[in-house]
């Protein structure tokens, strides 16, 4: 069965790899798909998120990273997976994702969503915190691997 697990990825912390690497051993196939939105201003390009998820996912044989426009039941479509991975931090996060994945159902009736909740350890992390510590100059290093805190902090340093 193939799944695939749509955000933005911006960037991607240990929360991320944790979802992923479940996804990785309930489904026989799993494509992270790496969104492409004009209308937000991401700190890292698609091209550079989607190298950084490879990097970073590289032990498992069978994950793959794309990245994709538009909606993500499209994607699934176009990747012929059967279900959409979403990862659920609080019950905050349940009530969107679940008229999500009920707005995706009606639009394709073949594709389910399947809900992965985060490890406590990290219900509180977004990319949009560590990006926030990050740029104050504080310790990020419980928030993602050290390949993608450098990342980020090159980045910073750049802006």
């Amino acid at each position: 069965m193939i799944a695939v697990y749509p955000g933005s990825f911006d960037p991607a912390t240990y929360g991320h790899l944790d979802v992923i690497q479940r996804a990785s051993l309930a489904f026989d196939h799993v494509i992270v798909g790496v969104l492409h939105n004009s209308a937000k201003s991401p700190l890292f390009s698609v091209e550079e998120r989607v190298n950084i998820l490879k990097d970073a996912i590289k032990s498992y044989s069978n994950v793959e990273v794309r990245s994709f426009e538009g909606l993500s039941v499209n994607f699934a479509r176009e990747s012929h997976a059967q279900v959409i991975i979403r990862g659920l931090r609080a019950v905050t996060d349940f009530e969107y994702e679940l008229q999500m994945a009920q707005t995706n159902r009606v639009l394709a009736p073949d594709v389910d969503t399947v809900f992965l909740a985060t490890r406590l350890e990290y219900a509180y992390l977004s990319s949009t915190i560590m990006k926030e510590v990050a740029s104050f100059g504080g310790d990020i290093s419980k928030f993602a691997p050290s390949q993608i805190i450098e990342r980020v902090q090159e980045k910073l340093l750049q802006r």
